[in-house]
């Protein structure tokens, strides 16, 4: 047999037990847990034969408490390139199967050089996190590969989209990455994330509680916001990635890929003329609303469990992207409260940053009070949606269905904070406040008087503060045609070295 040829079958054998990660045992292990390995989730997230494998035969180069003898290939993350749907993506995926994941400096050398890729070829950076945090026997040099990571997370932000997927532990520093990321997913029952855990929790506070109670999916979902996805099942979490990644563009430069749909344009919705209640103080689905306007129906939430009180999420429109950010009456009657607002405000500004339009649908009665929202700084909460609006240069088209009340009223895309097309209901109410409260504070004003002239939208219209009161059922061909008028849409701003977000 030849050098050449002895040398491409240790090739093939390094290669084998590379992909075995931390060996069989392992894996099965990882099998037991409910869990996929680092590379059957790439195997599920990318397009078939796409995987492009990058640094499978690094080592670590750590000598300390006997690490000099434990040296596997690829130490504990798969990185690459990939296609999903046929669009170029960088990937990493952490390996729980060598040395529990835990972060080395060659690991983060590894990941870091995935995300400098990513950055200079314009393609989505999706990071798989299953880790038991920082590897305790490279001390300071895996606290710097944490740093190094978190450095490009900041320069990759607003570039290219940064996806993160929790599908293990996730704990101590290593949660800032996904923090940094532009959406999180987590899987129920598996995964988890926080600063500190149980024990230490304990220890420090006296309160016991476990994993799940303290980091899972289902809070972090829910209670915290810190995930903006909690899939029932790693499949399912995949499945939501390669979804979202559809509504997305590659980078800042770029649009959002075009999504051809046999809807038409001119669909009308007549049940959109009977939706809104007669009695102002009753509840309707605005999830109904936005299935009447969007492509097809569909609508693909983010934050689906987090203040649920406001929506935002992706849609098509006319088989274009667009982000819908929309108040729900039935929860806490739409008002605005300190995570709304984050929530919201967040959101409006990712899609300003990847080129994404902003379609805003209003009903909304004010803030919520109370001492918990003022010491809890809905002030300044509040103001981080406004600034998102106000900054916003992407197209933004609103709708007003109902209530449009007070400083609320100006946060949710006002003509005021550059809103390019604002329509109204007739149904809609835009106002300092609603006709009760109206009328204690003037005293000498009738309840009836204060209706007629603010419980409907003409005095807006009459002032140029909206562009047309428009039939419900309309609704979908007219945001349409002004999305589409917007198009090719330029706005400048003011040169500035970055803003200052009210944080």
């Amino acid at each position: 047999m030849s050098i050449q040829q002895n040398r491409i079958n240790e090739l093939v054998e390094r290669r084998a037990a590379a992909k075995l990660g931390g060996g069989q045992k392992r894996i099965d292990a990882q099998h037991q847990k409910g869990k996929l390995t680092a590379r059957e989730r790439l195997e599920r997230l990318l397009d078939a034969g796409s995987f492009e494998e990058f640094d499978m035969f690094v080592q670590h180069r750590c000598t300390n408490f006997g690490m000099d003898a434990k040296h596997v290939d690829g130490d504990g993350v798969v990185t690459g390139q990939g296609t999903i749907d046929g669009r170029l993506v960088y990937v990493f995926a952490q390996d729980f199967t060598v040395s529990g994941g835990s972060l080395s400096k060659t690991m983060s050398e590894k990941i870091c050089k995935v995300m400098d890729l990513a950055v200079r070829s314009g393609a989505p950076l999706i990071g798989l996190n299953d880790s038991g945090g920082a590897r305790i026997q490279e001390g300071i040099d895996a606290l710097a590969g944490y740093g190094d990571i978190f450095e490009r997370n900041i320069l990759a932000s607003g570039v290219v989209p940064q996806i993160s997927g929790i599908f293990g532990p996730c704990a101590g520093g290593a949660v800032y990455s996904p923090a940094l990321t532009d959406f999180t997913l987590m899987v129920k029952n598996t995964s988890y994330m926080f600063l500190t855990g149980p024990s230490v929790v304990k220890s420090v506070t006296g309160e016991e509680v476990t994993q799940e109670e303290l980091g899972g999916a289902a809070v972090h979902a829910s209670k915290s916001g810190v995930a903006h996805f909690a899939a029932a099942s790693e499949d399912e979490g995949i499945a939501t990635i390669r979804e979202l990644l559809g509504f997305l563009p590659q980078n800042n430069r770029e649009e959002a890929p075009f999504l051809p749909t046999n809807d038409p344009v001119s669909r009308v919705d007549d049940a959109l003329n009977e939706i809104v209640p007669d009695n102002p103080n009753k509840s309707y689905d605005m999830y109904r609303v936005i299935a009447g306007i969007v492509d097809d129906g569909r609508f693909f939430e983010v934050h689906k469990d987090f203040a649920r009180n406001i929506i935002v999420g992706f849609a098509h429109m006319n088989g274009r992207s667009v982000g819908v950010v929309a108040n729900q009456p039935q929860v806490l009657a739409g008002v605005l409260d300190i995570n709304a607002s984050r929530k919201a405000a967040r959101f409006v500004r990712f899609c300003d940053a990847f080129n994404i339009p902003l379609v805003t649908l209003v009903d909304v009665p004010g803030f919520l009070c109370g001492t918990q929202q003022e010491y809890g700084a809905i002030i300044t909460n509040g103001a981080k949606l406004l600034y998102a609006y106000g900054e916003a240069t992407v197209p933004k088209v609103t709708v007003t269905l109902r209530k449009s009340y007070g400083g609320a009223h100006i946060v949710m895309s006002c003509k005021q904070l550059r809103g390019d097309i604002n329509y109204a209901w007739p149904s809609a109410e835009i106002a300092v406040m609603g006709a009760k409260g109206a009328v204690e504070v003037l005293k000498d004003v009738e309840e009836q008087e204060y209706n007629d002239l603010f419980c409907n939208p003409y005095q807006a219209a009459q002032k140029g503060y909206i562009e047309d009161i428009i039939e419900p059922r309309n609704t979908r061909f007219r945001v349409i045609r002004a999305l589409e008028t917007l198009a090719g849409k330029h706005q400048e701003v003011p040169a500035k070295k970055h803003d200052n977000l009210p944080l």
